[in-house]
């Protein structure tokens, strides 16, 4: 198993505003992943609140873009952009390639 960051930037200055409306399904969506044991860790990075940094556990990228395009976030057009890269993880419990 490999680990995949997702990385979000989301569209608006105001984001913690414009998302309450889809916040319960984007959250419900994320938990869903974390059940699966595909997220290991997620939330939206402060000060500013400007984007988001998801971590995926799994065989391939495939989860973490499935996850992007099926996020209530995205579908909504709260996130400008976002990316899934490949993080080679090496030290710590669960790094995929210990040294």
């Amino acid at each position: 198993m490999r680990h995949y960051l997702l990385t979000y930037r989301f569209r608006y200055a105001d984001h913690a505003e414009r998302r309450v409306p889809h916040r319960g399904a984007h959250l419900a969506h994320a938990r869903a992943a974390a059940e699966r044991g595909e997220l290991l860790l997620g939330g939206a990075l402060a000060d500013p609140m400007d984007g988001a940094v998801l971590l995926f556990r799994a065989e391939g990228p495939q989860p973490a873009r499935a996850f992007a395009e099926a996020d209530p976030y995205v579908q909504a057009g709260l996130v400008e952009s976002w990316d899934v890269r490949e993080w080679t993880t090496v030290v710590g419990e669960g790094a995929a390639h210990r040294v």
